[in-house]
């Protein structure tokens, strides 16, 4: 069982993009296998992704029917020991996660088992109970909202180069200098800031150099000087942990030009229910 929790929970996370809810429903689905009457299922594994999907579709739907707020980041996960946890290498990048976001559960359902599996179309018609010619339609109108104009051009990787950046993030920040952080982010950056229900945000969007730098020194200097900042790998992205003692109380997750090393996106997460499984 414990094989299987690990084999299911990324086709439940990346639908999803919450640990939690990818953690219970994988729970259900095999709390139920093991209580049923599991005669006539011929390959355990595949009966199993099966359920896990339409499962993570049906709960994803109706979450999307409810009051969506302003700002929706995805939950984030530790990828640093994927080399040790070969399972954590399908979890997807955080910044196709926030890409993910435009499409509808289904759509969402087929391009990550066609681009992050490699199932093919018969496969993916057969988990979903489609055909194939719809699986098809559905994997191309996937393609055409993820990578209109405008879409990012892909995940930030966390090298020796984004290392750096971020240490000479952190170094400008703590010194309060603007200029030298104001440097360090595209012109049109953009901020994103998720504090769920509980937690209110200085600021849920902002986008521009000047106006971003002013708002991450405001929220440095109010709630960070005191911080232990650790340099992480999320989601296989460059980020940044924030702790007050044993809380951790923030995390930025960067996307970094590959053309000139500068910052694009900073997605912060300060809600404490999806900053309790980082670790």
């Amino acid at each position: 069982m414990t094989d299987y929790q690990q084999i299911l929970f990324p086709y439940a996370y990346n639908i999803l993009g919450s640990v939690e809810d990818a953690r219970d429903i994988v729970q259900d689905v095999l709390a139920k296998f093991y209580s049923d009457n599991r005669d006539g299922v011929a390959n355990e594994k595949a009966y199993l992704i099966k359920s896990v999907i339409n499962h993570a579709i049906n709960t994803k739907t109706r979450r999307r029917r409810t009051v969506q707020p302003e700002v929706w980041l995805p939950e984030p996960v530790a990828t640093e020991s994927a080399d040790a946890n070969v399972y954590l290498k399908d979890i997807l990048s955080y910044s196709l996660l926030v890409l993910l976001e435009r499409l509808n559960a289904k759509e969402r359902a087929v391009f990550i088992l066609k681009e992050s599996f490699d199932y093919p179309h018969d496969e993916i018609a057969s988990i979903l109970s489609i055909t194939e010619e719809h699986s098809r339609k559905l994997l191309s109108r996937a393609k055409d909202k993820l990578f209109k104009p405008g879409a990012a051009a892909g995940p930030s990787i966390r090298d020796e180069r984004t290392n750096t950046l971020l240490r000479n993030y952190i170094d400008a920040i703590r010194d309060r200098n603007m200029q030298r952080l104001e440097g360090l982010l595209a012109e049109d950056i953009a901020f994103y800031a998720d504090g769920g229900p509980n937690v209110n945000v200085v600021k849920k969007i902002c986008t521009g150099s000047a106006e971003v730098a002013n708002l991450l020194s405001t929220v440095y200097q109010r709630f960070q000087q005191e911080a232990t900042i650790s340099l992480v790998e999320l989601n296989h992205q460059p980020a940044l942990l924030f702790r007050n003692g044993d809380k951790l109380s923030s995390c930025l997750v960067f996307d970094i030009s590959p053309e000139d090393n500068r910052i694009i996106r900073i997605n912060s997460v300060v809600d404490p229910e999806k900053l309790k499984y980082i670790g």
